[in-house]
């Protein structure tokens, strides 16, 4: 999509950069012109520039929107990336929880354990590693395979 705004773009300008080099050429083989036939060919570039710069108004147009709607989506991608740099972030902060001695708000601060299973989780205690909550059914496979990196038993 970026190329076709470019030629947009590009022919946009050399239309409107012919246009206006039209305009400013005077040079006239036969010497000086008249102050009327002068100002005939003045009238008649300035029209020349009028309807070249209306034909591209609606490709300039098409591209300013295009262009502004790649620009909402790149700044949306931004702001997703920037939150998953803060999420991780975040996750990347905290020392792995102690299955063992943690509390029931450290329990559910991990993704997949809700009250139910941190409660759980705290009566069934002590545990020699983490896989002991698969093996006892506390959580299950995919639950542990979430928090398997995040989790110690001590």
């Amino acid at each position: 999509m970026s190329k076709r705004i470019n030629r947009l773009w590009f022919a946009s300008v050399l239309g409107v950069a012919l246009a206006f080099g039209a305009a400013g050429c005077t040079w006239n083989p036969n010497g000086s012109a008249s102050d009327e036939e002068q100002r005939q060919r003045d009238e008649k570039t300035r029209e020349d520039a009028a309807k070249a710069a209306e034909k591209l108004k609606p490709a300039i147009e098409s591209a300013g929107r295009k262009l502004g709607e790649a620009t909402e989506r790149a700044a949306e991608e931004a702001k997703a990336a920037a939150q998953g740099v803060k999420e991780g972030w975040a996750r990347g902060s905290h020392a792995p929880v102690d299955v063992n001695s943690a509390s029931e708000t450290e329990l559910t601060e991990l993704p997949g354990i809700t009250d139910t299973i941190a409660k759980r989780i705290i009566r069934n205690r002590p545990y020699n590693n983490g896989q002991d909550l698969v093996n006892r059914g506390i959580v299950s496979r995919s639950s542990y395979e979430k928090i398997q990196d995040q989790i110690v038993a001590k």
